[in-house]
């Protein structure tokens, strides 16, 4: 019987570098049961870990330009994360980059060494983050990192409920994706539906067209980047919901700097 207080936890302890204590009486069993679970937190985490960013940029910005406070910002969100999500960018960019069969894609992207593919991709993705960091206006600080944060683990709970795990030719891949991902429901994918709409609702009240519009993207996003993964690796794994996260992230902040006539 797993408490109702385990899957949340097991979120935090799974998506940050947070101590979290209350964990170490736990069975593999019930740890695995517990973070199967969990997937519907990851919203609510994203949210937190999303407001200590826009935190970081409100309080160093009232000393230093706003392009330093997010460099700032950027170096506590990836000591925060470990920076879980930037090392799953660099590895998807590899893996399909240089890869041309499944098994070499996933081949390359368990290879802790990153390639060009990887520090191209990684470096233009955070230099986007950044930028769009910059461009926001100062009271939507808060709102975009929240709503942008919480709905970048949407985006990943969402291509779990839709997409099969990968599963290399006679062995198991393990990890998030194989492990979580088989096992995660359209009832969990709802909840965590429930669980961002809080998060999204600020901002989608001060820029309804960009955030609607985000939006939207991100459910043909999902649609396109299922196609993508069954044709070119067969399912998904841990490093495609990292790289899912950060695509969702973007999508929003592009709304919130969104300049409309």
């Amino acid at each position: 019987m797993i408490r109702w207080w385990i899957p949340p936890l097991l979120a935090i302890q799974f998506l940050t570098r947070l101590p979290v204590p209350g964990l170490n009486s736990l069975t593999a069993e019930m740890a695995k049961a517990g973070l199967v679970k969990s997937v519907v937190w990851f919203p609510v985490v994203g949210a937190l870990v999303g407001g200590v960013t826009a935190a970081t940029i409100l309080l160093a910005e009232q000393f230093w330009p706003r392009v330093i406070a997010v460099i700032f910002a950027l170096i506590v969100e990836a000591r925060l994360t470990g920076a879980f999500h930037e090392d799953a960018v660099a590895d998807f960019c590899d893996g399909f980059g240089g890869g041309m069969s499944p098994e070499r894609i996933h081949e390359i992207m368990k290879d802790s060494r990153i390639g060009s593919y990887g520090a191209v991709g990684l470096g233009l993705v955070m230099a986007l983050r950044a930028s769009l960091l910059i461009a926001l206006p100062a009271p939507l600080i808060l709102p975009a990192l929240l709503a942008s944060a919480s709905f970048g683990r949407w985006l990943a709970v969402a291509i779990m409920a839709t997409t099969e795990p990968f599963e290399p030719a006679g062995r198991s891949s393990g990890g998030l994706a194989k492990d979580v991902g088989a096992r995660t429901s359209p009832t969990q994918w709802l909840a965590a539906t429930g669980l961002v709409l809080p998060f999204l609702l600020p901002l989608l009240l001060a820029l309804p067209t960009p955030t609607a519009a985000a939006i939207g993207a991100a459910l043909l996003f999902l649609l396109w980047f299922r196609c993508f993964l069954l044709r070119h690796l067969g399912g998904v794994t841990g490093d495609c919901l990292g790289f899912a996260v950060y695509v969702g992230q973007i999508l929003i902040l592009l709304a919130a700097t969104a300049q409309l006539p």
